[in-house]
């Protein structure tokens, strides 16, 4: 497997634990007060919009040759940092 394979299973991996991340925050807000709901669900969809994001420049990278990996390594990296940073923020509000 090449470099690119490995790190494109990698990030697959990371976008099926978000969206058992996501599953399970939209559970809980589902079982919130009204004013917690709502910022739930702001934050969910915050994080379903990052990771349709994240999903876009996976599939760029699939696209892309071999050499384009480094290229858009940080970028990617740069992309799954905030949505990191986002998750965390809801994991610590709602979680």
């Amino acid at each position: 497997m090449s470099m690119k394979q490995t790190y494109e299973e990698k990030l697959k991996a990371k976008l099926q634990e978000l969206d058992a991340e996501i599953q399970r925050l939209d559970a809980k807000a589902k079982e919130a007060r009204a004013e917690s709901k709502a910022d739930m669900d702001r934050a969910l969809e915050d994080l379903r919009r990052r990771r349709e994001e994240n999903q876009a420049k996976l599939e760029e990278l699939r696209r892309a040759g071999e050499g384009a990996m480094e290229d858009m390594k940080a970028g990617l990296e740069m992309a799954w940092k905030d949505i990191g940073e986002a998750l965390e923020s809801a994991r610590r509000r709602f979680g």
